[in-house]
């Protein structure tokens, strides 16, 4: 299908490709680049990223993601330390830290998630650090050590409706995720719980509506919706582009349920504006 006006982006070249080697040297990874984020220029340009801890190859295989599915390579012990680095040097406030999916670790990578929490907090006073996790297997234990760092926003994003899970994400269980939202909810219920979900998979209206319902219920207090866009050939095709007045709606709808901080629109993703929206909560 033909893109519509409406997820056609523009960026300065110059600012990525700065970034870009900063961080080449600093040998860490973002989701940005390897997830091939529209809102790559633009973050990049202020300079903004979200950093993707324990390698660039995940376990899983899911028919959305661009992230390479390939055996992993074992932990960098020092990567807590140069992200911290990192951040620091970029001058952030705010700090997003996200991971590949690790099913060949007993913890999912979870104790490695929160030594990057805690070494970015040591590195820079007052930081706000936001963590978009894996299910980690469903393991309450491996979310309890998380959570025990101290992120000040944990995420974790259902990404499409439970009927579409068997082709968007043949690994993973709607079900699980939600428990991982709700433990999230009630084990630090000081921390707020951020989801997040694609449109133009081929979902309903109805069966968003049922998702939406179903974060609530979890105690999830943040929400992100945004465009699915294709990001290479072997991913799974748009099967719709939704018009951004949908989007509006979407939002309205879910600030009426109680949702505290959404953010709705065709180009929105999990770790976009994500301080602007923390302030929100």
């Amino acid at each position: 299908m033909r893109l519509p006006d409406w997820v056609r982006t523009r960026y300065p070249s110059q600012s990525v490709l700065e970034l870009k080697k900063f961080l080449r040297k600093q040998g860490l990874h973002t989701v940005c680049e390897e997830a091939r984020c529209p809102n790559m220029g633009t973050c990049f340009s202020r300079p903004a990223a979200t950093f993707l801890i324990m390698g660039p190859n995940c376990t899983r295989n899911c028919g959305f993601c661009s992230v390479d599915s390939a055996a992993p390579s074992p932990l960098s012990p020092d990567e807590p330390a140069r992200l911290a680095e990192a951040a620091s040097l970029m001058g952030l406030k705010y700090v997003v830290i996200t991971s590949v999916t690790r099913d060949d670790l007993e913890d999912g990578g979870a104790a490695h998630f929160a030594m990057s929490v805690r070494a970015v907090k040591e590195a820079i006073p007052g930081v706000k650090v936001e963590v978009l996790t894996p299910d980690f297997g469903g393991s309450r234990e491996a979310l309890g050590t998380v959570l025990e760092a101290g992120p000040d926003v944990f995420n974790h994003n259902v990404e499409t409706v439970p009927r579409l899970y068997p082709v968007v994400r043949p690994q993973a269980d709607y079900r699980r995720s939600l428990a991982v939202l709700g433990n999230a909810a009630l084990d630090a219920p000081q921390i707020p719980v951020k989801s997040g979900f694609m449109l133009g998979l081929g979902e309903t209206r109805d069966e968003v509506m049922r998702l939406m319902e179903d974060l609530r219920a979890q105690g999830c207090r943040m929400l992100t919706v945004g465009q699915y866009l294709r990001p290479s050939k072997k991913s799974l095709p748009v099967k719709e582009y939704i018009e951004p007045g949908r989007f509006e709606e979407l939002k309205e709808a879910s600030l009426q349920m109680g949702f505290a901080s959404v953010a709705s629109g065709p180009l929105v993703r999990s770790s976009m504006n994500a301080e602007e929206y923390y302030r929100h909560v």
